[in-house]
């Protein structure tokens, strides 16, 4: 079970190594310009190893639970899904469900790990393989891999190497869970913590706030939903920026270094090395301010 491109990997080295049944996924949603209805990552992979797919809306209709059920599952393995797995899934096949969770849980139990994991300043991420229960993210641990979260990474680059270490740390664990040897370890529940799901209304960068805050909000929000400045009514997306500490600066007041647009924060300034204006392509900071003449204008 799995939706985005985190979940290809460890989908991919499953079918090498065992029978897969067959594989859920998220229903088709329209996408793109024309919102055309467009498959996920992992439906796509399916259908090119000759999987068969499952589409349920809900795993909560009795529907989507009897047709899971016919293909008589001895284990479930869930990467980035995307709907909590009711009890009647759960207990559904010998050896349970197993998750591929791209944290160190307890930490960052939900929705969003990577993002959250960047944004906090965390030395460090990686992922669990954990076996389920009702809870969000509370099971018990098979297995963990860490790797150091270097300044400057972004969320997409960062899932990318997570998706791969997983899929490594599944194949690895699984022989031994399978055959009785691997027992799972409960977590400490006192060093939990959640990242919630992301929205638009978390892109808006506050200026208020001091710099390297933004600079972790800037790379955690890459792909989605994208670090946001408002400039004249529209939305300045920063995809690389650096800080410049010593510099004098209002926050949220505009300035010019180096030939690069940059703005005030908390504590220094912000200055931006590549932008996205609303509606045109990804560009370098001079090539922005050439068509903004009134970058420094109130």
């Amino acid at each position: 079970m799995g939706s985005p491109d985190f979940a290809t990997p460890s989908l991919e080295a499953l079918a090498k190594s065992y029978e897969v049944v067959a594989v859920v996924t998220q229903p088709d949603r329209p996408a793109g310009r024309g919102r055309k209805p467009q498959a996920c990552a992992v439906k796509e992979l399916a259908v090119k190893l000759g999987l068969p797919v499952l589409q349920p809306e809900s795993l909560r209709k009795l529907s989507a639970v009897t047709e899971l059920a016919g293909y008589k599952p001895d284990l479930i393995v869930v990467a980035a899904y995307g709907q909590i797995l009711p009890k009647a899934i759960l207990e559904m096949p010998k050896f349970g469900c197993v998750n591929v969770h791209a944290s160190l849980l307890p930490a960052w139990r939900g929705a969003s790990p990577i993002q959250a994991a960047i944004a906090n300043g965390d030395s460090h991420s990686g992922v669990t393989i954990m076996l389920m229960d009702e809870g969000m993210d509370t099971g018990p641990i098979l297995a963990q891999r860490s790797v150091p979260i270097r300044e400057r990474t972004s969320a997409q680059e960062l899932s990318d190497q997570l998706a791969y270490l997983g899929a490594m740390t599944l194949l690895e664990i699984l022989p031994a869970y399978l055959s009785g040897t691997l027992a799972a370890i409960p977590q400490d529940n006192s060093k939990k913590s959640y990242a919630q799901k992301l929205s638009k209304q978390d892109a808006l960068l506050d200026f208020e706030l001091d710099g390297q805050t933004l600079l972790r909000k800037i790379y955690a929000f890459q792909p989605w939903p994208g670090a946001v400045y408002l400039w004249q009514g529209k939305r300045l997306k920063i995809s690389e920026a650096y800080l410049h500490p010593t510099f004098e600066a209002n926050p949220g007041e505009r300035y010019i270094v180096n030939g690069l647009p940059a703005i005030g924060t908390g504590d220094g300034l912000l200055v931006l090395e590549t932008v996205q204006p609303e509606g045109k392509r990804l560009m370098d900071g001079k090539s922005f301010l050439n068509g903004q003449p009134d970058w420094l204008e109130s």
